[in-house]
């Protein structure tokens, strides 16, 4: 899975679209940032631009925009309602797909020093990035706002964390936080009152409701010892909810906003609603999201309604997204379009670089025995590592549902979940290997006519040459774990499936000697013999580690046909 990282600036800037529009501009000359929306408020006169990149790339786009919005934007000038500090007014990092909250505080210190460094503007740190808890809270930095900070940044205790304590006159100062990623969350019921659909929220949202004396939502308010209401907690941690009517579709909804989807994840969520809707006669119809859902939420979502079927969770990405889908309603109000919807799928589908592994069979084979020199051999080697591995998730699916293995689901679902992901990495390196190739014929490309010239092209063509050997060396070290796979179907799964274990096997050797063949033949253009005797040495110890495998299974494959 790729690594994300959301990005949602705010600007204080939202009666000229042509400002907004070139800090936009300025994010998306990073590599692999996008801009996913982009929301102008004239009322407030701010704006929101919501962005996504790779960790390293985040900051380099966070930074561009702030400068982008230094240039373009005179807070001397500025007036509206909403509070602000700066040009750009806060900056939140939020952890998308296989980033840790640490990992993004890191780099929201980084983005604040460099900030601070080359544009000379103030910054503070709030929320999980704050050094201080004092500073944890944004309204307490913010307090003042642009026009009292003159003062309030000379004050000891009000020192940025970043930068001199000198007030930026025309861009202010800007607030850079870290925060969990944030689903707003609409679950649909059949009835139109919002006085049920608040019940069913106070029933779900942490902050419960107030406890009375009698129990019902109009009786005498029991205090604490403090004179404070005494609260009856709600189901869900980290969730916020409120009941209200959509006019627009005649029903009522619980309004939910999902604050941290670690602990209290989308299908969590539901199920919740379902529960409490049915103890008071009321069915969850569906529900919506509002904006935008990181991947993992609905595969996590699919492996978790697949659990309650008893069913194998070892599925595709795309069929566990459409079984969230269908499972939760989300298409009921409207249609619910995952590469709309889903932020890596959306990233993915504006991407102008087409996917080998995306290609049909016959699109595959046509390429492939086009004059073009790749795919080659490294590809098809990858190729065939991932058709043994979904060879052996067939089998622990098939296993799974056979009538009267009950008690096995659990050990064939993990085995078909393990395939899952085995068939995914392979299917990555076909890519990659392709990739790794054209990089190869780039260096050779490159021009030649001076000493230096040619030198730069020897190191690049070498640098290249030792990454065409890796991405092999990878496809064989990624297929060779199939074979633990491949035993356990051979051994415990569907005896009708034998044959497709066979085949799967064969597969993988195919795959593993093919790729070591381009390992091979990659090594002999290299002058580094370090890095070529390393080399040659794992290729040898996992082709013979292949042969041990492959005869083992083979032999139990052969016994069972016969």
């Amino acid at each position: 899975m790729k690594r994300l990282v959301e990005c949602v600036p705010n600007f204080s800037e939202g009666r000229k679209p042509e400002v907004v529009e070139q800090i936009a501009r300025a994010i998306e000359s990073v590599q692999t940032a996008v801009v996913l929306d982009t929301h102008i408020d004239p009322d407030h006169n701010r704006s929101v631009i919501t962005f996504v990149a790779e960790p390293d790339h985040a900051v380099e786009a966070a930074v561009r925009a702030v400068e982008a919005a230094a240039l373009l934007i005179d807070l001397r000038q500025h007036g509206g309602e909403h509070p602000r500090l700066g040009a750009t007014d806060v900056l939140p990092f939020v952890p998308v797909a296989g980033v840790t909250m640490d990992e993004c505080v890191a780099l929201a210190h980084v983005a604040g020093e460099r900030i601070a460094r080359d544009l000379s503007i103030p910054v503070y740190l709030y929320e999980r990035a704050a050094r201080e808890k004092s500073r944890a809270n944004l309204a307490a930095i913010r307090a003042g706002e642009y026009e009292e900070f003159f003062e309030k940044i000379k004050q000891p205790e009000w020192k940025p964390d970043f930068g001199p304590a000198v007030f930026n006159e025309k861009s202010g100062a800007t607030v850079i936080g870290v925060r969990d990623f944030l689903i707003a969350y609409n679950v649909n019921l059949n009835t139109k009152s919002v006085r049920r659909a608040t019940s069913v929220a106070f029933d779900v949202r942490e902050q419960g409701r107030v406890k009375t004396e009698d129990g019902t939502p109009s009786g005498k308010a029991v205090l604490d010892t403090h004179g404070e209401p005494v609260r009856v907690p709600g189901m869900l941690k980290h969730v916020k909810a409120i009941g209200w009517f959509v006019k627009e579709y005649g029903v009522a909804q619980v309004s939910m906003n999902l604050t941290n989807i670690e602990e209290t994840p989308l299908h969590a969520a539901f199920d919740a609603c379902v529960e409490s809707a049915a103890k008071r006669g009321l069915r969850v119809t569906g529900s919506e999201i509002v904006g935008m859902v990181p991947k993992a939420s609905l595969v996590d979502a699919g492996r978790y309604f697949l659990r309650k079927q008893q069913w194998s969770e070892g599925v595709s990405e795309e069929e566990l997204i459409e079984i969230a889908v269908r499972s939760m309603g989300l298409g009921e109000l409207k249609p619910f379009v995952p590469k709309e919807k889903v932020i890596e799928l959306k990233i993915a589908s504006a991407a102008p670089v087409s996917s080998l592994a995306d290609l049909n069979m016959r699109e595959f084979c046509n390429e492939t025995l086009s004059d073009s020199p790749a795919p080659g051999g490294g590809s098809v080697a990858a190729l065939m590592g991932a058709l043994g591995a979904s060879l052996g998730g067939m089998v622990a699916n098939l296993s799974a549902g056979k009538r009267g293995w009950d008690d096995k689901i659990e050990y064939f679902s993990d085995w078909a979940v393990k395939a899952q992901r085995l068939k995914d990495e392979l299917l990555s390196l076909v890519d990659e290997d392709t990739k790794a190739f054209n990089k190869v014929m780039d260096a050779f490309g490159l021009p030649r006519g001076s000493a230096e010239e040619k030198a730069a092209r020897a190191a690049a063509i070498e640098q290249a040459t030792k990454h065409a050997a890796e991405v092999p060396l990878k496809v064989m070290e990624t297929a060779a774990k199939c074979y633990e796979l491949l035993s356990q179907m051979a051994g415990n799964g569907n005896p009708a499936s034998i044959s497709d274990v066979g085949v799967g096997t064969l597969a993988t050797r195919a795959c593993i000697e093919g790729a070591a063949m381009n390992v091979r033949i990659n090594l002999g253009q290299l002058k580094d013999q370090k890095f070529k005797s390393a080399l040659r040495q794992k290729v040898q110890e996992i082709c013979a580690d292949s042969e041990v495998q492959f005869k083992r299974i083979n032999e139990v494959v052969d016994s069972k046909l016969r």
